[in-house]
């Protein structure tokens, strides 16, 4: 069981407020100025600095905050781990962003609960910044994701390198031919939600560019992939995503994947969990698995 003090110096980490702090834990507030003072005192280092009102924490805090992080997910893990009959299979519950969910994880998903029959496994969808706050939390113990997130605090294994492309449907009719990306500039860009990780790559893609999606003449902002193809298949607008959402309907003729001299991108499909987990090589070896089992995603 984790100190006590740790769990405040955790709920502190989270709400970066003393007092919204000792509400939650039920204690007082000087209880949590005990707390954090006896952790600092024990560590020879401040946990935390003002930046004028703004309570942060300083890179000794930021250090202790992932082990300590890492620590009470594993507990919590291992909680769930003593209570099954067979100690030796764990209960994990992964989560994956939706593009993934939707059109890459299903068949390792299936090869893998064949090979391991009395596998106790859950697997969520959500968008990056969902799965990033469920993995801090300990909701999740591992994701397969294809947005941004911080090397720093999660270790990761690539899953695949998937190419990023622009997509339209395959009668879309041009003003004139598009060869570089501000030729596509007078179409309605149809983008994910904010949150998400195919959104993400795309709005970075644009800054480096100089451009940015209200460049477009119109965006419609839609909360799921298979509606955006079916809105592409509708003529509604041109969109980019991965080359593997869109892989049947490009085969199928429905739509084509818009050629342009300037936009060349891939980005990686990994997993990521909890930087110090104790248990870094199962989750690396469930990935491994995976990996096995899936299909290219180009």
């Amino acid at each position: 069981m984790l100190d006590m003090r740790i769990q405040t110096f955790l709920t502190v980490c989270a709400t970066m407020n003393y007092t919204r702090a000792s509400e939650i834990l039920n204690i007082t507030q000087p209880a949590v100025s005990q707390h954090i003072r006896y952790l600092e005192q024990e560590y020879g280092c401040r946990l935390f600095s003002y930046s004028g009102k703004k309570l942060q924490l300083t890179s000794a805090g930021r250090m202790l905050q992932q082990t300590a992080t890492a620590m009470r997910n594993d507990e919590m893990l291992l909680k769930k781990q003593i209570l099954k009959r067979d100690a030796e299979e764990i209960p994990v519950h992964f989560g994956v962003t939706m593009t993934i969910g939707e059109y890459v994880i299903a068949k390792p998903l299936a090869k893998y609960l064949k090979e391991h029959p009395h596998a106790d496994i859950r697997m969520t969808i959500g968008n990056t910044e969902k799965l990033i706050r469920e993995l801090r939390s300990g909701e999740l113990h591992f994701a397969l994701m294809e947005g941004y997130f911080d090397r720093r605090d999660f270790d990761f294994m690539t899953y695949a390198t998937v190419p990023f492309i622009p997509v339209c449907a395959a009668g879309h009719v041009f003003e004139k031919q598009p060869e570089k990306i501000a030729d596509l500039l007078n179409e309605n860009l149809l983008i994910r939600e904010p949150g998400s990780g195919t959104r993400d790559v795309l709005e970075k893609q644009l800054a480096a560019m100089g451009m940015a999606a209200g460049d477009f003449s119109g965006h419609t902002e839609i909360g799921g992939m298979h509606a955006i193809l079916q809105m592409l298949e509708e003529d509604a607008g041109i969109s980019f995503l991965y080359r593997s959402a869109a892989s049947a309907q490009i085969a199928n003729g429905v739509l084509r994947e818009i050629q342009l001299k300037d936009f060349d991108v891939k980005h990686d499909f990994a997993f990521i969990w909890e930087k110090g987990s104790t248990y870094t090589e199962i989750y690396r070896r469930i990935c491994t698995e995976f990996m096995k089992n899936g299909e290219k995603t180009d």
